[in-house]
């Protein structure tokens, strides 16, 4: 099973974390099942960016962005090369370390 380093991230995990899922599963779905409550505004549908991480190691390893993805990510906060919406990028049998962007566009929480 592969495994998912999180950076450290001051809101939704100060000291970093390891948490392991099975191949097939979204980077979102692995972290918050594992309480790493990540912003999904959207429930995952790719609608929205607020599940934005940054795959620093075995971005690779990722499934190809969908056209979709790659339109919403450019409205994405901090964008990176290695940049993907979490409800996106399913896990191969690949670890992984990710990033979460220390920002995110979320108008509904934000109240707009």
């Amino acid at each position: 099973m592969p495994i998912i380093k999180i950076l450290p991230h001051a809101e939704y995990c100060p000291q970093g974390a390891e948490v392991s899922a099975p191949a097939g599963t979204s980077i979102c779905e692995a972290l918050l099942e594992n309480g790493i409550n990540i912003e999904h505004a959207c429930d995952m549908s790719c609608a929205c960016t607020t599940c934005h991480v940054v795959v620093r190691e075995g971005f690779a390893s990722l499934n190809d962005l969908e056209e979709t993805e790659e339109d919403l990510l450019d409205r994405a906060w901090g964008l990176q090369p290695q940049s993907r919406l979490s409800c996106q990028a399913f896990l191969a049998q690949k670890d992984l370390v990710v990033e979460i962007p220390k920002y995110s566009l979320n108008h509904a929480k934000e109240n707009h």
